[in-house]
């Protein structure tokens, strides 16, 4: 029996089709810009993180501006092993002393930044890497209170509370991606201090009036029940938020990730998106077509 054109060229064709259904939105989103967090387990394995780094090449060929603010804790907790320094963690904040935070500034710079600058220099991108102290100004955390009740004070870690913006608005006006470490310059000393990753970047969404936000991590998003990937919620406001975290459906830390998520909102951000980093092509998936692969949080 002879094949039809469409039964011989089937795969190329439905390849074209995906190309179709991600016009509109190349159009939409040409010259925009996206900040993009990324950490978890999806930046354990290389096979992930180099895919995804090229999906952001693509993004930057197609005309989006991304800027990338990246985690690094087990890069981190591994250098402060080799050196024999134990990682010490309260109320979910690393303990950074004076020895530590300098293990943290140059695993997170030299190893982890640099790692992800030349990996997408090698698929053809742009990109160039900027200390976070560069571009985040912060305040010193106060002391927690440990197990015991006894306040703990946390050393050189702090909070994201202003922003040195200009080099990477000079990175995207030259058509580079900046990929940003998550520390900051403590104003008043200049001391480096240790940062919530997913926080900082929020923040910087907003600072940049970033077209979207986006959460790469190791979850698929906001779920019903995490045992069940089929409870995935597609899509979220503000009000939606407020009740899952009121019925204790959104708990842990996911209820800073939605928090941040909501204050760049505020800050002029158009939509926020999770997304689970060891899906392939998760990136695209999610802002090229049309049903997405995680959650979309809205005004």
């Amino acid at each position: 029996m002879t094949q039809t054109t469409n039964e011989r060229f089937a795969e190329q064709i439905a390849k074209a089709s995906v190309l179709i259904e991600a016009m509109p939105w190349l159009q939409r989103f040409r010259g925009q810009t996206f900040l993009i967090k990324f950490g978890g387990s999806a930046m354990d394995d290389p096979d992930l993180v180099q895919g995804l780094l090229r999906d952001i090449v693509f993004m930057e060929l197609a005309g989006i501006n991304p800027v990338v603010v990246h985690g690094g804790g087990k890069a981190i907790s591994k250098a402060m092993a080799e050196k024999g320094l134990p990682a010490r963690f309260v109320g979910g904040l690393r303990v950074t002393d004076a020895q530590a935070i300098s293990i943290v500034e140059d695993t997170l710079q030299n190893v982890v930044n640099r790692d992800l600058v030349d990996t997408i220099r090698r698929f053809g991108g742009r990109a160039v890497g900027l200390r976070g102290r560069d571009v985040f100004l912060g305040h010193r955390s106060p002391p927690v209170k440990g197990e015991d009740g006894q306040p703990v004070d946390l050393g050189f870690v702090g909070s994201v509370h202003g922003f040195r913006p200009a080099e990477v608005l000079a990175a995207i006006h030259r058509e580079e991606v900046p990929v940003i470490s998550p520390v900051a310059s403590e104003e008043g000393t200049d001391h480096v201090l240790n940062v919530n990753a997913d926080i900082a970047a929020a923040s910087l969404a907003g600072k940049l009036r970033a077209s979207k936000f986006v959460y790469i991590s190791d979850v698929l998003g906001v779920m019903h029940n995490p045992a069940f990937p089929a409870s995935l919620i597609p899509s979220l406001d503000r009000a939606g938020v407020e009740r899952l975290v009121n019925e204790r459906v959104i708990t842990g830390g996911m209820i800073p990730k939605v928090r941040s998520a909501l204050s760049a909102l505020d800050a002029g951000v158009q939509k926020v998106h999770m997304i689970d980093g060891r899906i392939p092509h998760s990136l695209l998936l999610e802002i090229f077509t049309n049903q997405g692969i995680g959650t979309e949080i809205v005004p």
